[in-house]
């Protein structure tokens, strides 16, 4: 079997899949790529076993075939090749030699019958949704996902469907982003749970533009298609927590600050918290907000004032900082709203505006005052 392709094409191709790989597999052809070769057309496959990822491109065969090429020498050589284009030869015993303009590479291959088969989509439901809509809902949730494989449900992000639209949720039991929106038409109402992995990959290979999705799920799998890329990956089988009783409904304060601000500010006196905690305390009087941190251990203290609009009584509540500064990321506004009650109960996060077709709604759980 021959075919040639470009060598910075093939490379492009590969980086968008080869972060499914797992540097230490139980299997060691998952440490492949298959490539399958049919009528000029190539198509590459990367599987970790639960998530699938497959790209196609033109390339000049005049046979086809199918053979497993390791994936790290073939990813490391291609780095370090000029564009031009690569002839690959391959003989029965699954040898590759590649050609280039001054070179000739030997590897090794597999046999690819062993390379395990990808999920089919049976019974299946599917709905259309623009690429920059699942990138925004990954990058406005993804950073609240739990990484404690003892509550499996909560590892992975949430997606809520009806007819009206869709609902992202993702929680760690400290937090909570909910990210609607209204401008995509699912079949029915459903859900399902999509581990973090998968969803970081998306990020990384869809593009922030208007293009279709086709989005396909069915009880066990679900498949994304964009263009020459295909995503499949299994979804996480437990029930998601009941989101919505945590969601404060009477959060009577109101305080208006300017993003920038005081995620800097956030950044600046969290340098003197304490390292496990992250804690720091806001004070809130008036048109004034300062924050806090102290570490007693160390004796390290960081103060700090800045200028709000605030419609309520006086406050003082502690948050984690880190949790803050990246619920600040999420919302694309100048100034943010928080909606606050007592000391003890959850603050919710809001970008000021909030477009028409979508709502993000941040919740971040308190910490105990340590006066």
């Amino acid at each position: 079997m021959k075919f040639i392709v470009s060598s910075s094409a093939l490379l492009k191709q590969l980086q968008q899949i080869s972060g499914v790989i797992n540097s230490n597999t139980v299997l060691p052809i998952l440490e492949d790529f298959l490539f399958e070769i049919e009528s000029n057309k190539l198509t590459v496959v990367a599987t970790d076993l639960e998530t699938v990822m497959k790209i196609h491109m033109v390339i000049e065969a005049k046979d086809s075939g199918k053979v497993c090429i390791p994936a790290k020498i073939l990813m490391d050589s291609l780095k370090n090749l000029a564009d031009q284009p690569l002839t690959f030869n391959i003989d029965k015993n699954y040898g590759i030699e590649i050609t280039s303009d001054n070179g000739k590479y030997k590897v090794m291959g597999e046999n690819p019958d062993n390379f395990p088969k990808e999920p089919q989509a049976d019974e299946a439901n599917a709905f259309t949704m623009s690429s920059s809509a699942l990138v925004t809902a990954i990058n406005k949730t993804i950073f609240a996902v739990s990484s404690d494989d003892l509550r499996p449900a909560m590892t992975g992000v949430f997606f809520e469907l009806d007819k009206k639209g869709i609902t992202f949720v993702a929680t760690d039991a400290h937090r909570l982003v909910r990210f609607t929106r209204n401008d995509i038409k699912c079949p029915k109402k459903d859900s399902f749970i999509v581990p973090k992995k998968p969803l970081t990959l998306l990020k990384g290979a869809l593009p922030d533009n208007e293009d279709e999705l086709t989005v396909t799920y069915n009880n066990s799998h679900l498949f994304i298609t964009h263009g020459s890329t295909e995503l499949v990956c299994r979804l996480i089988d437990a029930r998601f927590p009941d989101y919505k009783v945590v969601i404060p409904t009477d959060n009577p304060y109101k305080m208006v600050v300017n993003k920038g601000d005081f995620q800097n500010a956030l950044r600046r006196v969290s340098v003197f918290s304490n390292k496990s905690t992250n804690q720091i305390a806001l004070a809130i009087s008036g048109n004034h907000l300062q924050l806090t941190a102290q570490d007693v251990d160390f004796s390290n203290e960081g103060n700090e004032g800045m200028s709000c609009q605030y419609d309520g009584e006086d406050l003082q509540i502690a948050f984690n900082a880190k949790f803050l500064i990246e619920m600040l990321n999420g919302a694309d506004t100048s100034e943010v709203v928080m909606e606050l009650s007592t000391p003890t109960k959850a603050g919710i996060v809001k970008p000021s505006e909030q477009n028409p077709d979508e709502e993000l709604l941040m919740l971040v759980m308190p910490l105990m005052l340590n006066n």
